[in-house]
């Protein structure tokens, strides 16, 4: 489980990271574990990156409202370069629930990868940092 002491909001910079918001509904927490949720055709664009990522995301129970931002790189063969790391997390929840939330996230990303790249889109995503945005949606919260 990620140790959430001390986290900070981190501002990554658009001309580093690439932006893939994923905003799932919630779903049965136990979807994922009764399918197998990651991608089996060949991923050749960003957009299908950022699905093929998102494809094994439930939120826990119990965590509408939370949202947390992970950057992450990608080797060309679709494996995890280095840790991910958590940019933003909003602070909704009590601590207990942020855990389970941000665990869900790892969890999520465990599950997905390795993604199966194209060789050109290996070559494009390879290294290169990219920020995704797990949430639960919070029927309570307005959006324009």
């Amino acid at each position: 489980m990620a140790d959430l002491t001390g986290i900070r909001p981190a501002n990554v910079r658009a001309s580093l990271a690439i932006g893939a918001h994923l905003l799932w509904a919630c779903a049965s927490p136990a979807y994922a574990q009764q399918t197998d949720c990651r991608q089996a055709e060949p991923v050749n664009t960003l957009e299908a990156t950022g699905q093929a990522l998102g494809r094994c995301w439930q939120a826990p129970p119990n965590s509408a409202g939370l949202e947390v931002t992970v950057r992450l790189a990608l080797r060309s063969d679709g494996t995890l370069y280095g840790e991910p790391r958590i940019t933003w997390l909003k602070r909704n929840g009590t601590e207990a629930q942020r855990r389970a939330f941000v665990a869900a996230v790892f969890r999520a990303l465990d599950a997905a990868l390795p993604i199966p790249f194209t060789e050109s889109m290996g070559r494009i995503a390879a290294g290169r940092p990219m920020a995704i945005r797990f949430s639960s949606s919070d029927p309570n919260e307005k959006t324009l």
